[in-house]
């Protein structure tokens, strides 16, 4: 049997349409199949921020596998890799503090940003002694039945029951900010939302979305798992807007590859995992040290490097290209962006046409009309002038 046929016949699918784009090779910003390559516009999905196996991570895992890997369930040896990440994710916050002038100084790894959600969601319930967690209208948080319940009804209609206590609020939505209330034990939300089509939050709505949480007792959540790490050329995207959330998610780019995440919270607050019960929060896999080794070396090399440096200045080239009559507007911060369309039947055909000529690119959840454009931050600008040519040759 063929590769596709056995990916089609023996792997779970997701949908009726995967791009089933078979992959023997990938480096820097671009993916290797048989007879091409592509340009990876989308980085997995807000992943391969470093670029797809960057030297340096390669080197740290290889490293770190010639140690030790899996060695104990989270949080009893000490293991260097989970140290060394952690001070370094923590030295990233330390000139910031929370409302409560608290800092983010204690790190919880998991496997996924999805677990990270779900750990958070655990630790905000049990802080604060109350049910109700509120989310944003078109966020995405994931899709284990915690996360999901703080998603949207087409996603989750078909798997209810899911968590009761869960309510919505508008993105930039000033009134909408009293249904946050005593009741309340948080709120997630993204800076900038990236599954509803990249919309970033008004300065003036984060500050009084921090006032009312502050004012109320509920916590303040922020999920950086798609604009962490750079995405949008600064290191957090909650460095756009100068406030700290009391607890902070992270993952996808974290890990330059490698599956890991994280929740990021106060000792204060983190510390309620460990009574009542003892092991409020476990993981075997969580923090493994592969996967942290890759993350430091990412986070490392981003700095190092000063990837951060010209995110700006190519946003802005992506934005100066992709003009066109059928392009309605580009959106977002650094290399998070979105290039809106008429309808999501205008939009399929240019990604379609744009893979077969060798340019990746891709559509949102709760935003089909919108192409998603996340590059590797290493992106070169002869390469976004070539990737907008390609895009506005398929339009």
């Amino acid at each position: 049997m063929t590769q596709r046929q056995l990916f089609l016949q023996n792997l779970a699918q997701t949908s009726d349409f995967p791009l089933a784009l078979e992959i023997e090779k990938a480096e820097g910003i671009y993916l290797y199949g048989k007879d091409r390559k592509y340009m990876d516009l989308i980085s997995g999905i807000a992943v391969s921020n470093v670029g797809h196996r960057h030297p340096k991570v390669v080197e740290a895992i290889k490293n770190q596998v010639d140690k030790y890997m899996h060695l104990m369930v989270y949080g009893e040896y000490v293991q260097s890799p989970q140290l060394q990440l952690a001070d370094a994710l923590v030295k990233t916050l330390a000139t910031f503090r929370t409302s409560s002038a608290l800092s983010l100084d204690n790190v919880y790894f998991t496997n996924s940003g999805t677990e990270a959600v779900e750990g958070a969601m655990k630790l905000v319930k049990r802080f604060t002694k109350r049910i109700e967690i509120i989310s944003c209208r078109n966020s995405y948080h994931g899709s284990t039945q915690g996360a999901l319940s703080l998603g949207e009804e087409h996603f989750k209609r078909n798997y209810r029951p899911l968590l009761p206590s869960t309510k919505k609020i508008e993105r930039n939505n000033f009134e909408d900010l009293n249904k946050i209330t005593f009741r309340t034990a948080a709120v997630f939300f993204e800076p900038i939302g990236g599954e509803s089509g990249i919309r970033p939050a008004e300065e003036n709505y984060l500050k009084a979305l921090q006032k009312r949480c502050f004012e109320v007792g509920a916590l303040l959540v922020f999920d950086e798992v798609q604009s962490g790490f750079g995405r949008t050329g600064k290191f957090w995207a909650f460095e756009h807007y100068g406030i700290l959330p009391d607890i902070l998610l992270c993952a996808k780019g974290m890990g330059g590859g490698m599956p890991i995440g994280a929740f990021i919270a106060p000792m204060e607050i983190m510390s309620v995992f460990k009574d009542n019960p003892i092991l409020g929060h476990i993981t075997t896999f969580g923090g493994h040290p592969v996967s942290c080794a890759a993350s430091l070396a990412t986070l490392n090399t981003i700095f190092d490097e000063k990837m951060l440096d010209d995110v700006e200045k190519k946003s802005n080239l992506f934005k100066e290209l992709l003009v066109h009559p059928k392009i309605k507007a580009v959106r977002g911060k650094g290399l998070m962006l979105a290039a809106e369309f008429q309808s999501f039947d205008v939009l399929k055909p240019i990604i379609d046409k744009g893979i077969e000529r060798g340019v990746i690119t891709d559509w949102f959840l709760y935003c089909d009309n919108s192409m998603r454009i996340s590059p590797p931050l290493i992106i070169t600008e002869n390469e976004i002038r070539e990737a907008c040519e390609v895009i506005l040759s398929c339009i």
